[in-house]
């Protein structure tokens, strides 16, 4: 039989609004009292019903998550500091996966508005034209983590992608490099657009430029990147940036397949910096996001709006570092 607040209420011999008050942690209640209904609560075994909990204060204590590739180990990674900080202040998540797909997206993006959501944060991807209809048209929270949208509207949570591929580019040039290519990916356009700005601004002030045969446009996965170096080997790149891992190391295997000795002839680096940089050999450069404080930042920042706190910046950017690894001189 399930045990109600009824119940809990009528064993410790004081009223309901007590008992929500003791659950709720609500100071008002004298210490005796309290020891005596977690009593009760503790012997009956009684669980609060959170769905009546959420009626009444019109508060669910859930999380919408939307990841784009949840099998991807960067989003993995960011998902586990957004869970450290939802648990901290005790919210419960609902993670979907919407590979990506603009119609999936939406409707997992109307399915957490039914299950009357607290707030919703997006771990990467590239939101579409409907998806940014409906953000603007719901009075929940949403924030964004690892990517954002065109205009930077939303309150978001990066690293700064151009400057990034600006201290990349600048010091290739310093060692003599001339041809690059760009890899990039579906799951992260703005990123994207960010890396190849700042790549194609630093190679114009040294009059050069970025042959357009030379980028790539991907999914940020393994075959992905083997697919890339076979598009991009005809224009004999020197040095070739990835938006992703899994790509970078797809073009790592592919390269050496194809007799490319790496660094020597070819230098290769990345923007994740997921533990499987250290699985490959030579070990991958990359931009050393930190990938645990985007997902936990992002989520401290759903966590202001959702409860009305000031905000001081809703586009946070976090700093990052450069790890010149084996794929590079």
């Amino acid at each position: 039989m399930t045990i109600t607040i009824y119940d809990v209420a009528r064993e410790a011999k004081v009223s309901m609004a007590t008992v929500s008050r003791v659950v709720n942690g609500n100071p008002n209640v004298k210490p005796a009292t309290r020891e005596r209904v977690n009593e009760v609560i503790k012997r009956l075994n009684y669980r609060p019903n959170a769905v009546a909990r959420g009626l009444a204060s019109k508060k669910t204590t859930t999380v919408g998550v939307i990841i784009p590739d949840i099998s991807n180990i960067y989003y993995s990674e960011l998902a586990r500091g957004l869970e450290d900080i939802a648990t901290m202040y005790k919210y419960q998540t609902i993670i979907s996966n919407s590979d990506n797909d603009p119609v999936k997206e939406n409707e997992i993006f109307n399915n957490l508005l039914s299950k009357q959501v607290d707030g919703i944060i997006f771990l990467g991807g590239t939101l579409s034209a409907d998806t940014l209809a409906m953000i603007q048209s719901t009075s929940v929270p949403v924030v964004v983590s690892g990517t954002n949208d065109g205009d930077e509207s939303l309150p978001a949570v990066n690293i700064d992608y151009a400057q990034a591929s600006t201290e990349i580019i600048e010091r290739l040039l310093e060692q003599g490099v001339k041809r690059f290519a760009f890899v990039g990916g579906g799951y992260s356009e703005k990123a994207r657009q960010d890396v190849q700005a700042g790549i194609e601004r630093v190679l114009k002030e040294h009059n050069l430029a970025l042959d357009p045969a030379a980028v790539y446009k991907g999914n940020e996965q393994y075959l992905d990147g083997e697919k890339a170096f076979n598009a991009l080997k005809d224009t004999k790149p020197e040095a070739i940036l990835c938006i992703s891992d899994e790509q970078a190391i797809g073009i790592v295997h592919a390269a050496q397949d194809a007799g490319i000795k790496i660094p020597e002839e070819l230098q290769i680096i990345s923007f994740n910096n997921t533990r499987l940089v250290q699985m490959v050999r030579p070990k991958l450069s990359s931009v050393m996001q930190p990938l645990y404080d985007i997902g936990a930042v992002g989520m401290r920042l759903l966590t202001k709006y959702m409860n009305e706190e000031d905000i001081e910046d809703k586009n946070v950017i976090l700093p990052y570092k450069i790890d010149y690894r084996g794929t590079t001189k």
